[in-house]
């Protein structure tokens, strides 16, 4: 198993406009859909039906994905401005307080 151990730590994930990329590629996924919907015989004749299905299904699943990076944003959003307002990185406090764990001697 040593032969595949990572010989050095992975990088940071690359943080970007990631709402509108899945915008973006949502916006094209309908555009090919309905760019191809005027060939629909043509396409059936030659049993590639598949393709324009395929783009309706990229631009549903876009709009899948759009709601789920949307609500991602806002919760990064939350946390930063819970940070900022003088909160911890580790989340909410432990209940039972702190004389709840073991204590070291």
């Amino acid at each position: 198993m040593a032969k595949w151990t990572a010989k050095h730590e992975a990088p940071e994930p690359l943080e970007g406009p990631i709402v509108a990329t899945v915008t973006g590629g949502t916006i094209i996924w309908f555009a090919l859909f309905l760019v191809q919907l005027p060939f629909y015989g043509w396409f059936a004749d030659r049993d590639l039906l598949w393709w324009v299905w395929c783009c309706a299904a990229g631009g549903v699943l876009g709009l899948i994905g759009l709601w789920y990076v949307r609500g991602r944003d806002a919760a990064l959003k939350r946390h930063a401005d819970a940070l900022a307002a003088g909160g911890t990185e580790s989340g909410p406090a432990d209940p039972a307080g702190p004389a709840a764990g073991p204590t070291a001697v």
